[in-house]
């Protein structure tokens, strides 16, 4: 009997040591962190959504703060401020903040690396109305062009340089409407959010003319994930769980689409957002489009390479950083 109980306490001893360790760390345990992304809450960054209402940061150790950006959010300043340590950016966006650190260029510089690359085709487009006189993007010259102020302006300025011409670039909100009621002849888009919220406000897509901009060899990969390299220095276990808890966020978005949905529309009401179900399923569908192809968070060296070259002939950078020191994920 004796020999009994003390096999069944050894067992219990096992299953509670083995349950313990299943469970995420204690509140208390968990290492505190926070996410800025580049634009509002949307299906863009379901997959941030998903690993935080998922517990799946938790899970890997980490308490996370997800603050959302917008037109007046600066990712990288957030990151340079230390408000946040990590954040999404366009590749050719971090590309061009490695370069200008490497080259002592303050302002704009930063040492920021690549931990993911999720983003892996352009989805950036030009809008026109199909009865305008702009027919080529060589026709922008002159016209006025609604462009995001923020992070999202090297793929316009390197066709501008590269074509010559001189558009009058006018501010673009989070919002088509200067496009709609005329106020510019050219409006800047994504695939899976502009695009498509234009087609539902009645437009037909035979009235209006697109371009994308990886069609006029600028295919910039856009979004990936990104940290100080003094924060991947100095918690290298800290980035590769933020990572990981992503990464996974992303994976059960695209595989649980209609939950990922939910988690995102709650969000969007929290931040007094409209909200169409329909537009964010389109949204997500697109995403998994543009993300998929190569390994989940994968970086080319051939896309690094191209877009190192690409703002180089430009004169946007002016110096090349090198793809060891600038991407710290896997590559495909």
């Amino acid at each position: 009997m004796a020999k009994f109980m003390s096999c069944a306490l050894r067992l219990v001893s096992l299953l509670l040591a083995t349950f313990c360790l299943s469970l995420p760390a204690r509140a208390g345990e968990l290492k505190h962190a926070a996410l800025v992304l580049q634009w509002q809450p949307q299906a863009q960054f379901a997959g941030f959504y998903v690993a935080k209402e998922k517990g799946f940061y938790a899970e890997a150790g980490v308490d996370m703060k997800i603050i959302p950006g917008g037109p007046d959010v600066v990712a990288s300043k957030l990151l340079a401020s230390g408000r946040a340590q990590f954040a999404t950016m366009f590749l050719a966006t971090g590309i061009e903040r490695r370069a200008d650190f490497l080259q002592g260029q303050g302002k704009n510089g930063l040492p920021v690396v690549l931990l993911a690359q999720l983003v892996q085709r352009s989805a950036l487009m030009i809008i026109t109305r199909a009865g305008s006189s702009i027919k080529t993007p060589k026709d922008l010259d002159g016209k006025r062009m609604g462009v995001w102020d923020n992070e999202f302006g090297l793929q316009p300025q390197a066709l501008f340089q590269r074509l010559g011409i001189h558009p009058v670039i006018v501010p673009q909100s989070n919002t088509l409407n200067l496009f709609l009621r005329g106020g510019v002849d050219a409006a800047s888009a994504m695939w899976y959010n502009e695009f498509h919220s234009l087609l539902a406000s009645g437009l037909d897509q035979d009235e209006l003319r697109v371009f994308f901009y990886r069609d006029l060899d600028l295919n910039f990969p856009e979004d990936g994930l990104y940290t100080l390299e003094s924060t991947f220095k100095g918690d290298p276990d800290l980035c590769r769980a933020v990572t990981d808890a992503s990464l996974r966020g992303w994976e059960y978005a695209f595989a649980h689409p209609d939950e990922a949905l939910d988690i995102v529309q709650n969000r969007m009401r929290e931040a007094h957002l409209p909200t169409s179900r329909a537009h964010q399923r389109f949204m997500l569908a697109r995403m998994q489009d543009i993300m998929t192809g190569a390994k989940l968070g994968s970086l080319d060296p051939a896309d690094f390479a191209r877009i190192i070259e690409a703002l180089w002939a430009q004169k946007l950078i002016h110096t090349r950083p090198s793809l060891d020191a600038f991407f710290k994920g896997q590559r495909p």
